[in-house]
């Protein structure tokens, strides 16, 4: 039942151009896309049928049973349905790849697909229209979440490009305590609601850059464990924005980097959220921020009492630099544009915002707000890190610099119980930028 087919070789190791310092190493596939196609397990083969009523769940399961030890998973061009989700682990130099669209039928939760402690992996699209299409709003419209469509946990080693994950019945992609990784050529339409995250990410040196999100909750946002990672060129589009969080306990957060991030629509160009809890976010650093219209803009909240209040004083937030951020929010004097409220017990220090340009879209002035936040910028205060009450600067004069450029591509709209089609992945993710890589369907 196994095959061979010829393809092109992919770029053996991914480095990142910019900032690359951040990242620890290499990352990416070990080994060449071409060497995986030596075993090639296609799934029509493995009692898989090409059609939106079947379930090619059970087909997956059979072919990487014989292909996870070096060998490539395929989904050929075509529809099928998926109701048995699929848990695959310990695969070591293979592939997944999806050159079809799979379309949720099962009704559970958990995941659909679920990669688990592997390496030297690589899931792709090679006509960069696969898919997994999977009609969140069935659940949506009537107020409930199902399954999440794709995890990997513990993998080492990995790329994921050139596919559109759609309408999710919760989160979309989860990378949870990966290393060595890079996502890239990646495209993510959610519904417009709250639990619908596009990309979570916890783990050490991944790149993640060149990737639309749409949706009303995480764009691309940073969970616990995370360090060395560099994540650019990044197009929120309606969305609920960049974050880290939400951070609890034994927080362990250092050397991030996002650069050339682009928000329109959404609840804030960058947010960090806790509520008590103890560890530290620091040395990290968020540069060439573009928004228009959304919400907040950069936002540092250490009570956010959306996340019930952890054990201890606080995270400590040391060392972040904010640079070069431009563009509106929608009411600056409401929801203003800079709001760094550390926690008491710990309050923030080295915190630095500089080249910020940020204006209101309703109104003249804008507010911004800090408390127990000391560093250089905006209203945050010079001197010992000691607690101190809320205060606030209004800001009445338009800055200079602040009109940014925008994308052709912005949403107005998104839905949440109707349909939502599969688009193409796109190919520029922030203004006059070219993504580091083309699609492979070129």
């Amino acid at each position: 039942m196994r095959t061979s087919i010829a393809t092109v070789a992919c770029v053996l190791l991914s480095y990142a151009p910019f900032g690359s310092s951040q990242l620890s190493g290499r990352v990416g596939p070990t080994s060449t896309r071409e060497s995986k196609q030596g075993t090639v397990c296609n799934v029509l083969k493995y009692g898989g049928v090409a059609s939106k009523t079947s379930d090619i769940g059970p087909a997956i399961e059979s072919a990487f049973a014989a292909c996870k030890n070096g060998g490539t998973v395929y989904i050929p061009p075509g529809d099928y349905g998926m109701s048995t989700w699929v848990h695959l682990v310990g695969g070591q130099n293979w592939a997944f790849q999806l050159d079809g669209v799979i379309y949720r039928t099962g009704t559970q939760s958990g995941h659909m697909i679920h990669i688990d402690k592997g390496k030297n992996f690589e899931f792709y699209s090679s006509t960069s229209k696969g898919a997994v299409q999977a009609y969140g709003y069935e659940f949506h419209k009537d107020g409930k979440y199902g399954a999440r469509i794709l995890r990997l946990t513990a993998i080492q080693d990995f790329s994921f490009h050139d596919v559109a994950l759609v309408d999710a019945p919760q989160f979309h992609l989860i990378l949870e305590n990966c290393i060595n990784g890079e996502v890239y050529n990646t495209v993510i339409r959610g519904g417009s609601e709250g639990g619908l995250d596009g990309i979570d990410v916890s783990g050490s040196n991944i790149w993640i850059h060149d990737v639309e999100v749409s949706n009303r909750d995480e764009c691309v946002t940073i969970k616990n464990p995370a360090h060395n990672m560099l994540i650019e060129q990044i197009y929120c589009n309606w969305s609920g924005g960049c974050a880290m969080g939400s951070l609890g306990l034994n927080i362990d957060i250092h050397h991030i980097v996002y650069d050339k991030i682009y928000t329109v629509n959404s609840n804030q160009m960058f947010m960090i959220k806790s509520n008590g809890g103890n560890g530290t976010v620091r040395q990290c650093t968020f540069s060439n921020f573009i928004g228009h219209k959304n919400a907040y803009t950069l936002n540092i909240d250490g009570h956010w009492t959306q996340l019930k209040l952890q054990p201890g004083d606080g995270v400590q937030y040391q060392d972040l630099n904010f640079t070069n951020w431009k563009g509106s929010c929608s009411d600056g004097n409401r929801r203003g544009p800079i709001s760094v409220v550390c926690p008491d017990g710990t309050p923030c220090h080295g915190i630095n915002i500089n080249d910020f340009a940020v204006w209101t879209e309703s109104g003249s002035r804008v507010l911004y707000k800090c408390a127990n936040a000391f560093g250089a910028g905006g209203c945050l205060r010079n001197g010992a890190a000691s607690s101190y009450p809320v205060s606030t600067m209004t800001v009445a004069a338009t800055p200079a610099g602040w009109a940014a450029p925008t994308m052709a591509a912005d949403l107005t709209t998104l839905p949440l119980s109707s349909s939502i089609e599969i688009p193409a992945i796109p190919t520029s993710f922030y203004p006059g930028a070219t993504p580091y890589s083309k699609l492979l369907g070129s």
